[in-house]
């Protein structure tokens, strides 16, 4: 288990919250949860107004957030008792998103029940699974893709949530790996393998998508009616949102090829 791997996996959240943003739009920035209810606070280094409402969000420094991360977070994900990279995978979902999501993710790649609960047979479960680690990591992560792509701010903040994302999966990775008694340049060469798996995958959707586009929408349907018309439209929009669906997983793959590459580089 990952006794011990608090900082390591703090600061690698830490980078990827940066420092204070107020963005208006962020419903995490109002202490009232919503955009434009309660005072406008903002985020800081990940702790943001909706959940700490009292706090001076923009004057945090570093030794304030780390017993905050460590208190909601980590404890709250119970990151002490779980493998190594599959604590950073759910407890860095969890600062994102809130701890519970991070939880049920994990269950739903153990096959545990998923109420968000970190429960003793969630424990057990990912305790049995460690040996498969870097399939349960990339489950959670695909589970926190498919999640941020349903939220309403997800056209405004997809860019830097995907990179996170990516990031994160392929670094929980390398860090199982590492813990696997693999040698640096195994585990390089197991990263590169899921590069390239990433890369084919992304093709793969590119070219999907390309074909349902080029493919039409109507599909021999006959356009002498208003009948006709409404078919034809409605075939429009569905052939718009499945290729916007490949389009968006093909950038996403991409961005996981490149994530790998970097941490294999980095070994």
């Amino acid at each position: 288990m990952a006794k011990g791997n608090f900082e390591a996996c703090a600061l690698i959240t830490l980078g990827y919250e940066g420092g204070y943003s107020n963005d208006r739009r962020d419903p995490g920035n109002w202490t009232g949860g919503k955009v434009g209810i309660g005072v406008l606070k903002g985020t800081n280094m990940g702790i943001a107004a909706n959940t700490y409402p009292n706090l001076d969000i923009k004057n945090l420094k570093k030794a304030d957030v780390l017993p905050l991360y460590k208190g909601r977070y980590w404890d709250g994900v119970r990151g002490d008792d779980l493998p190594f990279g599959v604590d950073l995978a759910v407890y860095d979902y969890g600062v994102n998103s809130g701890p519970s999501r991070g939880v049920k993710a994990l269950q739903k790649a153990v096959g545990a029940t998923v109420d968000g609960k970190m429960g003793n047979d969630t424990i057990v479960k990912a305790a049995r699974a460690a040996s498969d680690g870097k399939r349960v990591i990339q489950a959670i992560c695909a589970g926190r893709m498919s999640f941020l792509r349903g939220l309403s701010t997800w056209a405004t903040f997809k860019g830097g949530w995907s990179k996170r994302v990516a990031n994160v999966e392929a670094k929980a990775v390398s860090m199982f790996l590492a813990n696997t008694g693999k040698g640096k340049p195994a585990v390089a060469s197991a990263l590169e393998t899921e590069a390239d798996k990433a890369t084919a995958l992304s093709k793969k959707q590119t070219n999907a998508a390309h074909s349902t586009v080029a493919g039409g929408a109507t599909g021999g349907v006959v356009v002498d009616s208003m009948p006709s018309l409404w078919l034809i439209a409605v075939a429009v929009v569905a052939v718009v949102v499945v290729a916007g669906v490949l389009y968006v997983k093909a950038r996403n793959n991409k961005e996981r090829a490149k994530a790998y590459e970097d941490e294999a580089a980095a070994v």
